[in-house]
């Protein structure tokens, strides 16, 4: 019996990925508010009942294919994270920044489905919540590992912060259970925006006819943002 489950669970795997390959390619064809279940049942020689056996739903299959996303970007992320070693904590956060980078270049349609426009009509659950965690959490790893080290800048705490945001950086501090000082927050989460936005305006054309240079111009940009955040150079992580 554990053969045949396990033949009949390769063999689900199989249909999931193809339908998921296919999803995909329709996204980069037809954008994410027209993909059709009935479309990718159409284009698999599959019937439509089929489909809904392994994506009851049009928002299934969306889901499923953002977590992947998240998780493709996230992976990219935690091994350029893992691959800068001993660096220091400024190259340790541009090696992770080029990752996703990479990645976005490199999948511009997937990139789109998790940060371009919502699709209509379509709420995310909570499942896509730790996947979207991933390229943040490898940022934030550098930036505790620095402070840990005495390579973080952090700011006073009577920082000119309004008490909005004063509240939400000790909110935030106290949900992320880890060693970043709340202070340093609100110039992390800034950082970590900004990362998407010059992605974006990469992948979405807006640096066209702007800027030429775009390697360098990009390692300098997240090299700003490093420092915005309080990391600094010289520091070397690990003892080493």
């Amino acid at each position: 019996m554990s053969v045949i489950r396990t033949a009949r669970e390769r063999a689900r795997d199989e249909v999931t990925a193809a339908i998921k390959e296919e999803a995909r390619r329709q996204l980069a064809d037809e954008g994410a508010t027209r993909l059709s279940l009935r479309a990718v049942a159409r284009e698999l020689g599959m019937v439509s009942s089929a489909l809904y056996r392994y994506f009851p739903s049009r928002d299934d299959l969306l889901t499923a294919l953002i977590v992947d996303a998240y998780d493709a970007v996230g992976a990219a992320a935690e091994e350029a994270l893992a691959r800068a070693g001993g660096a220091d904590p400024v190259e340790r956060w541009s090696e992770v920044c080029r990752a996703v980078r990479r990645w976005a270049l490199g999948h511009p349609h997937e990139y789109a489905l998790i940060y371009g426009s919502p699709v209509p009509g379509y709420s995310a659950p909570l499942d896509t919540i730790g996947p979207a965690s991933r390229v943040g959490l490898a940022l934030l790893a550098v930036a505790e590992e620095a402070h840990t080290t005495g390579a973080l800048a952090v700011p006073p705490a009577d920082a000119t912060l309004s008490e909005a945001v004063h509240a939400d950086a000790w909110r935030l501090s106290k949900d992320l259970d880890g060693d970043l000082p709340p202070p340093v927050i609100p110039a992390f989460v800034a950082a970590w925006a900004q990362l998407f936005g010059l992605v974006s305006f990469e992948v979405f054309g807006q640096f066209n006819n702007v800027v030429e240079a775009r390697d360098d111009f990009f390692d300098h940009a997240v090299a700003g943002l490093a420092h915005q955040t309080g990391l600094r150079r010289g520091h070397v992580l690990h003892g080493e």
